[in-house]
């Protein structure tokens, strides 16, 4: 579990201060000691809540059986382990970063992700306040990171023990510090882990910040020529035919796939929609980028771009949808309190979960049930048509 940090001032050895200094020091201490508590309540409550339902954590285990295949030389690509039969689905690069799981015993490894994930979690908390332009205190730190804990992306990736929150801190880290040397390394190794990130290359060339672009690119490359150098037979078989089997990271008609895929084959009761899927999504990823590309802001086209991959990726569980703490900040920061509530109850709320969950079930919804079922594409294609009008207002304007 995350330790909440004090800073005590040491205490002078003279007589002590004035009523109205003691006045300013309680009001200094009072925030920062409710935010640690309330912090501290947020993290005991999910700590319970992981004991008493057993929680399995199986994307971790996934991660660690994928390590333990790169130390044994077994076949990375041929194992299912846990209940549900999960295989390894993420480049030969990322199966050697998970090497080190394999030190830990399963109930360790399960502590180290949570504690590890809360940590990330405070980092993007940061993070986001760095891309909205407002810096965030550690105070205000504690005590937003206690509340974004409960979004249901971030509860379902550290109850899965998942790393979209490491990739989430990476990208934003490389894209908000500007001047930065090798701006975008970061970026491409992210995309070397897992794919998705390699949307925001796209974004940096047409953005005209080629070098950054061609460091990402590079990064990327390196990681792809290391999995192959190290892991040559993994390398081929993902490369050249696990990458093109998406059925292979799970069915892309539950409820839980909440890309624009998921949305168009349970609207449709359809679970290989085909065109009905691929033009739209093609229109949208054009759209998309063509925003973030003329977007008035670094901060909008950043988070343009995310949205656009969650929504043309062929699968965005709900948990990938961390994105969705940099939206809240960036909209609070630009004077939208109500809109930043409404986003982040939106992301809260778990309407998906309530719907019946089993079988075909996702397939046969009534058309009442269709905007519950897919929230958050719904709510990312809103975000694309404000953030695109409040752009184009500002350019006429100017």
């Amino acid at each position: 579990m995350a330790r909440a940090r004090r800073f005590v001032a040491t205490a002078r050895a003279t007589a002590p201060a004035p009523a109205p200094a003691l006045s300013r020091l309680a009001r200094l201490r009072h925030p920062a000691t409710a935010s640690v508590v309330l912090l501290a309540c947020s993290l005991g409550s999910f700590g319970a809540l992981c004991l008493l339902q057993g929680v399995p954590m199986a994307d971790a285990l996934v991660y660690r059986a994928a390590g333990a295949a790169v130390l044994s030389g077994a076949d990375l690509y041929g194992f299912t382990v846990t209940e549900w039969g999960l295989p390894a689905t993420y480049p030969p690069f990322a199966a050697l970063l998970f090497v080190p799981t394999t030190w830990l015993a399963p109930g360790a490894l399960k502590v180290a992700f949570v504690a590890g994930n809360v940590a990330l979690l405070a980092a993007l908390v940061r993070l986001s306040g760095r891309l909205a332009g407002r810096p965030a205190p550690l105070p205000a730190v504690c005590a937003a990171t206690a509340l974004a804990l409960w979004l249901e992306p971030v509860f379902q990736t550290v109850l899965f023990g998942q790393i979209n929150l490491a990739l989430a801190c990476l990208v934003l880290w490389d894209l908000t510090r500007p001047g930065a040397r090798c701006r975008g390394a970061a970026l491409g190794i992210a995309a070397g882990v897992k794919l998705t990130p390699a949307v925001f290359i796209v974004y940096l060339l047409l953005r005209g910040r080629r070098r950054e672009a061609a460091t990402a690119a590079a990064a990327f490359a390196g990681t792809v020529l290391l999995g192959a150098l190290l892991l040559p037979a993994a390398s081929v078989d993902f490369w050249t035919r696990r990458i093109f089997e998406t059925g292979r990271v799970g069915k892309a008609w539950i409820v839980d796939n909440q890309s624009l895929q998921g949305l168009v084959a349970r609207v449709l009761g359809e679970p290989s929609p085909g065109l009905a899927w691929a033009l739209p999504t093609a229109v949208v990823a054009g759209a998309g980028l063509w925003l973030a590309r003329r977007a008035t802001s670094e901060r909008r086209g950043i988070l343009l771009a995310a949205f656009t991959a969650l929504l043309v990726s062929p699968i965005s569980w709900s948990h990938h949808w961390v994105w969705c703490l940099p939206l809240i900040a960036v909209l609070y920061a630009e004077g939208h309190p109500r809109q930043a509530a409404a986003t982040a109850a939106v992301f809260t709320a778990r309407t998906l979960w309530l719907l019946p969950h089993q079988g075909d079930l996702d397939l046969q919804l009534s058309w009442w049930q269709q905007p519950p079922a897919s929230p958050y594409p719904l709510l990312a294609l809103l975000v694309l048509v404000q953030l695109s009008v409040r752009s184009s207002s500002a350019s006429m304007i100017r």
